[in-house]
């Protein structure tokens, strides 16, 4: 009997860039603590300077990874079974992040749930909101804290709204690119996937534009209490992940205009559309239960 062939699977050489990403993430929870300290007392801090400090980290760091990651592709390094591999390891990457957002959600139903109705006085808590707070209404959006601190409430008309319909839209063309991928039509792939990109910059800017409005114009600030704690929580790390999926989705931009990918191998395209796809239905449930509920 003839011996069994089994595939040679590639175990890369050790990595720096796992250690490099760490100390950026590290960097950048850091600084962001302390610019907000720094905010609110109004002070000029250093903060602000490790802060952006570790977002160079970041991008270095996905630079390296991703020139290491191409040059094995393209060398042929990769075989059925690693691609198995990266398959599971994308899908459990995507698995975490909805565990990530699932606990800010979860603090989100709680404060409205349960913590604002228990200070209201409700279930067996009058005698709490008797002592502490006799004034206090449970409502929400809770644009007046306990304490006396008012601020606006971001409604979910103008600039949520066009927000959501672009992310929308961006998903579709997304969509529109793999097929383009998939049929061998480069001029759909490249179009369609140009357009993804504008997209996604464009949500970008108008969500860099709402915070403007909100912080001078409602006053809704890291200080506004529970309810602007959560907004900038949630708004922020999604806003967080749509740069990260802009920046991978540019990296496919490149990779397609050097000709890279063929519909039979293309996993790392793959892989960018299942992230955009993710990031834009947590925008869909986040604009639901943070803007319009």
């Amino acid at each position: 009997m003839a011996e069994q062939q089994h595939e040679k699977y590639y175990v890369p050489a050790s990595s720096p860039w796992p250690i490099v990403g760490a100390i950026g993430l590290g960097l950048i929870a850091f600084g962001a603590g302390h610019t907000v300290i720094d905010a609110s007392k109004d002070a000029d801090g250093w903060g602000v300077n490790v802060l952006f400090a570790g977002i160079a980290v970041i991008l270095i760091m996905l630079f390296g990874w991703f020139r290491d990651q191409i040059n094995e592709s393209m060398s042929g390094l990769y075989s059925k079974q690693l691609g198995h591999s990266y398959r599971q390891g994308m899908a459990w990457f995507i698995f975490s992040e909805i565990m990530f957002f699932a606990a800010f959600f979860g603090a989100l139903f709680y404060a409205r749930v349960i913590a604002v109705e228990w200070l209201g006085g409700a279930g067996n808590n009058a005698m709490t909101n008797a002592v502490l707070w006799p004034d206090f209404v449970a409502h929400w959006p809770l644009t007046e804290t306990p304490g006396g601190t008012e601020s606006g409430a971001m409604g979910w008309m103008g600039l949520p709204l066009y927000n959501t319909i672009i992310l929308i839209i961006s998903s579709v063309t997304c969509h529109f690119a793999h097929v383009g991928l998939e049929k061998n039509n480069r001029r759909q792939l490249t179009g369609f996937l140009a357009v993804t990109i504008v997209l996604g910059l464009i949500f970008l800017y108008l969500q860099g534009a709402e915070y403007v409005h909100a912080y001078q114009e409602l006053g809704l600030t890291l200080d506004s209490g529970i309810y602007g704690n959560t907004f900038y929580m949630l708004t922020g790390f999604h806003g967080m992940h749509v740069t990260l999926g802009t920046i991978m989705l540019i990296v496919m931009f490149f990779r397609v205009l050097k000709g890279h990918f063929t519909p039979e191998s293309h996993f790392a395209f793959q892989a960018t559309s299942w992230y955009w796809h993710f990031v834009d239905v947590v925008w869909v449930c986040l604009f639901i239960f943070v803007y319009v509920l």
